[in-house]
């Protein structure tokens, strides 16, 4: 049996405040465009199987349950006293928190409370300057504010992240812009947005993605699957240049949600000392599969750069099936390797500890 008895959340969001009904439910379990098809159902996932299988029993719920049934129970309970057993049982410690999704959401220190845990706060760098900008009216104000929240952000945060490739793609120009590049885009920005607007801007993407490199904090990339639906634009692969730009500079990348391109995440891991690849969220989308991706993942990743994140969003059970199946695939996969004799259980047992929380309190600073 390989123990993992603290796990840390190394990327996830904060719950909903809000009961939800099944619909509403089912759009945040997976997040596809549209209704699922006629007559199925959003639980009909991997994802969804695997909370039917791993939440019902933390609600008094026996496993399998109906979603009708269990969404029952969930209501009777009340969305707090819910949310309040399934963090606490997922096994999560620390959570660390991209509080740059919009919506009625938890932050860090509601999170820490229901869940009996640690929480810390990552910092979302295209909303960052998205506030600065509504508070800006000038290029000249822009950059000089831009900059301190960037200064003051970092004095906080264990982390910033970038959701470049959503908003543009990850085959940005590796080098960083220079000053009278970053002026006109900043110029032609904020005369074409309104307030709230989305930054997409290529030079200015560049630009905060270096803010961040020069504060020293770990800098974590989505790519994948979780960055969208365009997988042709989030292949970690075209972070290839950016990657090698950075190197030696003393800041930490983390990919994220490399999934169906983690084994393309693995090979950065091992070739660079600075980059990380995140092992979680693939496995919430892959459920009874998860054990096969996560060894994929460690045939190319040294061990001590895997981290493990849920991913979770919206519903306190992905944070329960992100923990639940991250520690059963590690179990799977590592205790089929001591049976067969080519690992020891001594070394098996350190490698989950670093996969399961040693690798992230290293990086982030935690300890």
């Amino acid at each position: 049996m390989i123990e993992t008895p603290s796990l840390v959340d190394q990327y996830c969001h904060g719950v909903l405040r809000t009961e939800l009904g099944l619909g509403t439910f089912e759009a945040h379990l997976s997040r596809t465009e549209g209704p699922p098809a006629p007559g199925t159902t959003l639980f009909d996932t991997q994802t969804g199987f695997a909370v039917r299988r791993w939440c019902p029993p933390l609600l008094g719920l026996e496993p399998h349950c109906t979603p009708a049934r269990y969404l029952a129970r969930r209501r009777e309970l009340g969305v707090l006293e819910s949310g309040r057993r399934l963090l606490r049982g997922s096994g999560i410690t620390t959570y660390l928190v991209d509080t740059g999704l919009p919506g009625d959401l938890t932050g860090p220190g509601e999170l820490a409370s229901a869940g009996a845990a640690e929480a810390h706060e990552i910092v979302r760098l295209e909303l960052l300057a998205e506030q600065v900008a509504d508070t800006s009216g000038t290029v000249e104000s822009f950059l000089a504010n831009l900059a301190e929240s960037v200064h003051a952000a970092a004095a906080h945060a264990v982390a910033f992240t970038s959701v470049a490739g959503v908003r543009h793609g990850l085959a940005l120009a590796p080098e960083p812009p220079g000053p009278g590049e970053v002026r006109g885009a900043v110029g032609r920005w904020l005369a074409g947005r309104g307030v709230g607007g989305e930054l997409s801007d290529p030079v200015l993407l560049r630009h905060l993605l270096w803010s961040a490199v020069a504060s020293g904090l770990p800098l974590q990339l989505h790519a994948g699957l979780g960055a969208g639906l365009r997988i042709d634009r989030t292949d970690p692969v075209l972070l290839t240049d950016f990657v090698r730009a950075t190197a030696g500079l003393g800041t930490d990348l983390v990919l994220l949600h490399g999934y169906p391109y983690h084994r393309h995440a693995a090979h950065l891991a091992g070739v660079f000392p600075h980059v990380y690849v995140d092992s979680g969220a693939a496995l919430v989308r892959t459920g009874a599969r998860a054990a096969t991706v996560l060894a994929e993942i460690l045939e190319l990743a040294p061990f001590g750069k895997i981290l493990f994140s849920s991913g979770a969003q919206g519903l306190p059970e992905l944070h329960v099936v992100g923990a639940r199946l991250f520690r059963e695939a590690l179990g799977r996969v590592l205790g089929t390797w001591v049976a067969e004799g080519a690992w020891s259980l001594a070394d098996a047992q350190r490698v989950a500890g670093m996969l399961a929380s040693g690798n992230a309190r290293r990086v982030y600073g935690l300890d």
